[in-house]
């Protein structure tokens, strides 16, 4: 099993910023195996070389992005990927509840690595059949904030698994792995769907969505 982690919007509380988004989310893509895996990579490929650098004369993209990937082009995007093999699960922060329930500063460090557990204690851990769980992250932190991550993340998913799967977590830059280009382009759609309302992509790959979840939860 392969996941893919990102997230999209920003963990800023000062709303008086004209810029600071009302939520955070996180989404994970998982991957029954690396054949579905490889799907996502050919989609990404044809994608890139039949829409998004199609224009001779200009700097080919080296990835698809979420945020500057026009409708048309993540429609056909969808087109091209595995028709079943993989799911998504997703957790939206509202930020301002959250911040009415809390009484000491914010770390968003801390509420990063939380929500990445949160999501991740989501899935099916127990019943596992493969030979090896991956996780795949958006390589966008320092070295000190991946052992951090790397540490929080095992401990707390270990104990949920088969003893005899092992968890890797490898960090990776976006431009490089075909599936975090994937999640990202998910996460910005459900990301719209809850920040402006906008849910056209959201709705063409709702179906897939396994998990769905808004923290804090309803009575925290």
């Amino acid at each position: 099993m392969i996941i893919f982690l990102d997230e999209s919007g920003d963990l800023g509380f000062d709303f008086n910023k004209p810029r600071t988004s009302r939520t955070f989310v996180i989404t994970l893509l998982v991957c029954d195996g690396r054949e579905v895996s490889h799907g996502f990579k050919t989609a990404v490929r044809r994608t890139l070389k039949n829409k998004i650098n199609r224009k001779k004369g200009t700097t080919p993209a080296k990835e698809v992005k979420g945020s500057d990937t026009i409708y048309s082009v993540k429609a056909y995007f969808y087109r091209q990927l595995p028709p079943e093999g993989w799911r998504l699960y997703t957790v939206v922060l509202d930020k301002q509840l959250l911040l009415s329930t809390l009484n000491k500063p914010l770390e968003k460090k801390k509420i990063y690595n939380f929500l990445a557990r949160y999501i991740l204690e989501k899935l099916p851990l127990s019943t596992i059949a493969a030979d090896t769980v991956t996780l795949v992250v958006d390589r966008s932190k320092g070295k000190d904030d991946i052992r951090e991550f790397n540490e929080y993340v095992t401990n707390h998913l270990e104990g949920l698994m088969p003893l005899n799967v092992p968890l890797y977590i490898n960090h990776e830059h976006s431009h490089e792995s075909s599936g975090i280009q994937a999640v990202d382009s998910f996460c910005w759609g459900i990301f719209k769907q809850y920040e402006t309302g906008d849910n056209e992509w959201y709705e063409m790959f709702r179906e897939h969505l396994a998990g769905e979840f808004v923290y804090p939860e309803k009575g925290q």
